[in-house]
Order: C-alpha cells, then sequence, then structure tokens
C-alpha cells in the first residue's frame, strides 16, 4: 500500500492515539492550503502529458460540415457564448482565491485551459459557416460588453459551485458529441453526424472531467476539515444553482430553448446526470437529508468552538468521506516522491479529531 509521510517521531501505530485534541481554524486552513498546493502540482503535471492540445490544430477544421441545421448552429454559438467569458471566471475567482497559492495557481492553469475552449468554439461556429466573421465579431463585443461576476463571495461557495458547473458542463458536451455521432437523444437530429464537431466535444468534456475532478478533491477537503460548513455550502449551492452567464448572455433565452429541444440538456439531466453522482461523490445522501440534517443540527444547543457531534453527521458518509481524503494525500506523496520533494518538504496529512472514532477503515502505515 502506498504509504503517507507522518512526522519524524511519530510510528503508524501512534498515529490515531496521538492525534490533536483539537484543529484551530488557522490549522485547518493550513492544512487546505498543503493539501490544495500538492493537488495543483499533480494535476499541472498529468495535464501537460495527457492533455496538451490546441484548438487551431487538434482537428482540421476545413473538414467541418457547412450544412448543418440552424439548431445546431444555435448550440454552437450558444456555447461559443458561454466560453467568451472565460476571462471573468479565471479573473474574478483568482481575485477571490489569491492568497491561496494552491488554488490560485490552479486557476491560472484552469483559465489557460478554457481560453481553448473559447478559441474551440469560433473555430466550429466559423468553419461550419452558420456565421460569418463579421457577425462573430461583433456579438464577440456584444458579449463582452457585459461582465461576469461571482455567484458567492467566499471561496467554499465557490468551491463547491464549480465542482456542479464543471460536471454540468462536462454532461453538456459528451450529449452534443452524443448527437454529433448521429445519437442524439431526440430525434429529428440523426442526420447531425460530423466528426470534427464529434472530436471537438469529446475533447473539451474531458477538459472539464479533469477540472471537476480537482474541484472535488477540493470540496472533499474541505468536507474533511470544515464538515458543517460545507454540507450548508452543498445545499446553498444545489438550491440556487445556475450555469454561468445565461443572465448576460443578449440571446440566451433562444440558446436555451434549443439545447433543451435537442435533449442536450435539461432538468432531467440536471437531475440525473449532476445532481445524483455529486452527491454521491460527495458522499452526500442527498439533497432532502442533507437538509434536513442541517436543521436537526441548529437545535442542538452548541458551545463556541465545539463541534456539533449529531444530526448533520447522518446526513453524508463520514467513513467513506475520510477515506476520500486519505487518497488524497495518497496521490500527493506518490507525486512528491517521484519529483523528490518529499525529502525536504513533504505534505503531512492530519487527522481531524473532531470525526466520529470508528469512522475509518483504511490504514496509514
Amino acid at each position: 500500500m502506498t504509504t503517507i509521510d507522518l512526522p519524524p517521531d511519530l510510528t503508524a501505530g501512534e498515529h490515531e492515539r496521538t492525534a490533536p485534541l483539537l484543529l484551530s481554524t488557522d490549522e485547518r486552513h493550513r492544512l487546505l492550503e498543503r493539501a490544495f498546493i500538492g493537488l495543483y502540482r499533480w494535476y499541472v503535471s498529468r495535464s501537460q502529458v495527457k492533455r496538451n492540445w490546441n484548438a487551431d490544430s487538434f482537428v482540421n477544421w476545413r473538414e467541418m460540415r457547412t450544412d448543418h441545421s440552424e439548431d445546431v448552429a444555435i448550440l454552437i454559438e450558444g456555447f461559443f457564448a458561454v466560453e467568451q467569458y472565460a476571462p471573468d471566471y479565471t479573473s474574478e475567482i483568482l481575485r477571490l482565491v489569491r492568497r491561496s497559492h494552491g488554488r490560485s495557481h490552479f486557476q491560472m492553469r484552469w483559465g489557460a485551459e478554457e481560453e481553448r475552449h473559447a478559441n474551440t468554439w469560433e473555430n466550429a461556429l466559423l468553419f461550419s459557416t452558420a456565421r460569418s466573421p463579421q457577425y462573430i465579431d461583433d456579438y464577440k463585443k456584444e458579449l463582452r460588453n457585459n461582465i461576469w461576476t461571482l455567484p458567492w463571495e467566499d471561496p467554499l461557495h465557490m468551491m463547491i459551485y464549480t465542482v456542479f458547473q464543471e460536471r454540468a458542463t462536462q454532461v453538456n458536451y459528451l450529449n452534443f458529441a452524443q448527437l454529433s455521432r448521429g445519437l442524439a437523444a431526440k430525434p429529428g437530429y440523426e442526420g447531425e453526424a460530423d466528426p470534427i464537431l464529434e472530436r471537438a466535444c469529446t475533447i473539451l468534456a474531458t477538459d472539464e472531467a479533469a477540472h471537476y475532478y480537482f474541484f472535488l478533491e477540493g470540496a472533499r477537503l474541505y468536507l474533511y476539515y470544515f464538515p458543517e460548513e460545507t454540507l450548508d455550502a452543498i445545499l446553498d449551492v444545489v438550491t440556487h444553482f445556475a450555469m454561468p452567464a445565461q443572465n448576460i448572455i443578449p440571446n440566451w433565452p433562444v440558446i436555451a430553448e434549443i439545447i433543451y429541444k435537442t435533449g442536450v440538456y435539461g432538468p432531467r439531466e440536471f437531475q440525473r446526470n449532476v445532481i445524483v453522482p455529486v452527491m454521491k461523490n460527495l458522499t452526500v445522501e442527498g439533497k432532502k437529508a442533507l437538509e434536513a440534517g442541517l436543521k436537526r443540527s441548529r437545535e442542538i444547543p452548541n458551545r463556541d468552538g465545539v463541534l456539533r457531534t449529531s444530526a448533520f453527521w447522518d446526513t453524508f458518509d463520514a467513513r467513506a468521506a475520510e477515506g476520500n481524503v486519505v487518497n488524497i494525500f495518497e496521490k500527493i506523496h506518490e507525486y512528491e516522491v517521484l519529483i523528490g520533494r518529499d525529502a525536504i518538504d513533504p505534505t503531512l496529512y492530519v487527522p481531524n479529531p473532531d470525526w466520529p472514532e470508528k469512522s475509518s477503515t483504511f490504514q496509514v502505515v
């Protein structure tokens, strides 16, 4: 089994007995920060090796079909519009998390990858010939007259929001890829097969899956070190979730209608392919159970500095959540061994002493 470095005076057998009795808020944030730095380095190493592509050359755009229906043209235009706000998405979140080395540097990497998504959709719109170069230029200027702003102004909420948003974007692109294979979810679009468009949707969905996984790991870390606050944020985000930029894209009502009409995305897809898998990956039972558990926890008297120890623990699988966090630190450790950083400045796993005592099924060696 992969090992996790422990402090030099601490053996594996002593680990649980000598875990800290309390972790201050500052110490929890410090542990989060170290983990985010490790995750960022791990992410970049994989991104550079596995997903290094250029929006102009990863397909031969000259081979794209030029006879797609207007509905498909509107889909392409819609995704082009959403991705035009990549500079806002990047800079606004970067402003919020700039004090965090791991999250801020990841955000810059994320922005570079989203930039090529914007360029991909512009190429698709241009080479489809459904819109003229002048139309695209004018539309781009119109879009950029508006500015996207954060739906929440705190790092925890935005971490949770991006988990759901990245998963939702991945689902959109995967379903558009299906349509582009001639396997549309709804009848009437069987003749829209286009290998170039299918390849574009698939590679963008692969990027979105990688982004989702990073943010999911971040949410798992928050859930471990700040469980009640994170559960509260999950409920808040799920209750008020909306995809970005919908309120500032001038022709969004038309785009949204086509996205639903073609079966690419809608309330059913959001519930079945976003809410359900994200909640499962976070070990949370579901929105109703979460809401009820948080309500019960607030009915229990609490003193400052003492974590509520009942009610909200029943809303998620603490054992699985803790195991997820240990896996994160194992992954970071493996990468630090690979690059030699473990011998100089290792990222150490520190258990949360507030966790239920019998939640662990893993072994730290």
